[in-house]
């Protein structure tokens, strides 16, 4: 009998126009947004790729150790086609040195933007699929007992060997599988798509993520059909059912997520917490200007200079002091020197130059440690903290635990894009190291290139790999989990209030 009343729902779900629209506006969308998203992801990529190697040209200039910084580059990520999360939101290049420790106010934007994408800048494959999938699954479930309620058709089905239980699990069958053909084809010309563009590769991995989008997708697509069951087995009229489901619909799809992310932490709180760590980072890098100084007072060279008299022939001259930008809580200091030729009479003062900056270079590094120490809880404060409330909100939504999953598994998320910057910070402390194991500090190439450059294809290359799909599976469990325990007391709920509602 389930397969008799399953065959019968889906025949007359099939036969509907409501189908046929749906198919029809899908891949509609999901194709065409599909195609202008790869045209992005190519400009972005070129933009990428142009950086790496400005990049790549720009050290080979650098002479001396202190001529950097060095620029590294966050890759777009593929996956972003599907949901761009914070992919283009948060910076994708930063520099590294040893006077800093990065973090995310320090990241900023390279590439060219192209005013006829920004229409498109959000509306990623998720986003079609939270607002018109989920207005679909309404449309096809308003009317799934109200109407046959409405029209006696339930009473004279009632009269057969069946049980209510049978009717629910056949409708919820029925329709779902009606509903998974427009997500399926599009996603799936959507990933052919994907896979002829010479600009995007796919791994294994990805096929993975993309496969936890699809279930993830599936469970959303199932908790708004089953909204709309609940809705239908509590009223008895049809338009009072689709009256409902689309207050319901704009409540949680338009209104609710907005309402949240325009949610932000109190500005008195922030600017609180800004300016204490901007005082505080300030009196350590003030500290260190005092010990510097003292320094250059206890030189044998008289004068507290750390120019120490020396006279360049070509190349650019000394430069130093502490920069603070407290207003972003940025910090440089800049102190050094990039000479490509000094003058014959100043070769005595090299070793004072030397001890300088064996003595300076260390003392940055240590400081700019001491500096990450305020700035990390400051930005969980400012930035991090606000966040994690905004999503712990949201999900009091299916939109916002569905944004939230597919988020993870895209590798888009807050925790995906921090992965770039904890790299950073990890190779940070490799050209640390470099810079220890050359005791580059105490060189004459810290500040001089007339006895040699810098050689910088021994320092190891930065490289920044996504996180692995074990990472974006345990990333994006909870939400889904979350999904499928709305989908479970949804149609629990519906069925104690369908085997008690009359007919």
């Amino acid at each position: 009998m389930l397969k008799t009343l399953i065959r019968r729902e889906l025949l007359d779900n099939l036969m509907t126009f409501r189908f046929a629209a749906a198919v029809f506006i899908m891949l509609l969308l999901v194709v065409a947004n599909t195609a202008v998203l790869i045209k992005d992801h190519e400009r972005r990529l070129e933009s990428y790729n142009t950086a790496l190697k400005n990049y790549h040209e720009n050290t080979q200039e650098r002479k001396t150790y202190t001529s950097m910084p060095l620029d590294v580059a966050r890759p777009p990520n593929p996956l972003s086609i599907f949901n761009v999360g914070l992919d283009k939101r948060l910076g994708n290049e930063i520099w590294i040195f040893h006077g800093l420790v990065p973090t995310l106010w320090d990241a900023r934007m390279h590439g060219i933007t192209n005013p006829l994408l920004k229409l498109f800048a959000s509306i990623d494959i998720v986003f079609i699929f939270e607002v018109v999938l989920s207005l679909m699954a309404l449309i096809f479930a308003y009317d799934a007992l109200a109407g046959e309620r409405e029209r006696g058709t339930l009473r004279l089905v009632l009269t057969h060997p069946v049980s209510r239980g049978q009717i629910l699990l056949a409708k919820y069958i029925s329709a779902m599988i009606c509903l998974l053909v427009p997500l399926l084809i599009s996603l799936i010309l959507a990933v052919i798509l994907l896979t002829t563009s010479t600009s995007i590769s796919l791994s294994a991995g990805d096929f993975f993520r993309i496969g936890g989008i699809i279930l993830s997708s599936v469970a959303y697509l199932s908790v708004f059909y089953l909204v709309g069951m609940l809705i239908s087995a509590a009223t008895r009229r049809t338009g009072t059912a689709l009256m409902l489901a689309m207050f319901v619909w704009g409540f949680w799809v338009l209104v609710y997520p907005n309402v949240i992310l325009a949610t932000i932490a109190s500005p008195d709180t922030s600017q609180a917490s800004a300016e204490s760590a901007k005082n505080q980072i300030q009196q350590i890098w003030e500290e260190l200007d005092r010990e510097r100084k003292k320094f250059l007072a206890n030189d044998a060279v008289p004068g507290g200079s750390p120019r120490f008299g020396i006279r360049i022939e070509s190349g650019f001259n000394y430069y130093e002091y502490p920069i603070i930008d407290s207003s972003v809580l940025k910090h440089t200091l800049v102190s050094g020197a990039n000479i490509l030729k000094l003058h014959s009479e100043s070769e005595p003062m090299v070793p004072h130059a030397q001890n300088y900056y064996r003595y300076l270079g260390p003392q940055i590094i240590d400081a700019a440690e001491r500096t990450w120490l305020i700035r990390k809880p400051a930005l969980e404060t400012i930035f991090v903290q606000p966040a994690r409330l905004d999503r712990i909100l949201l999900r009091f939504s299916p939109v916002g635990i569905y944004d939230a999953a597919t988020q993870a598994w895209a590798g888009t998320d807050l925790s995906g894009l921090k992965d770039f910057f904890t790299a950073a910070r990890k190779h940070r402390r490799v050209m640390i190291d470099f810079y220890y194991d050359k005791k580059a500090f105490g060189s004459r190439q810290w500040f001089a290139a007339d006895k040699g450059a810098v050689e910088w294809e021994s320092l190891p290359q930065f490289s920044f790999q996504r996180s692995s799909t074990q990472t974006n599976a345990a990333r994006a469990l909870p939400d889904l989990l979350l999904l499928l325990m709305m989908n479970i007391f949804l149609f629990m709920f519906i069925f104690l209030i369908f085997i008690r509602s009359e007919v």
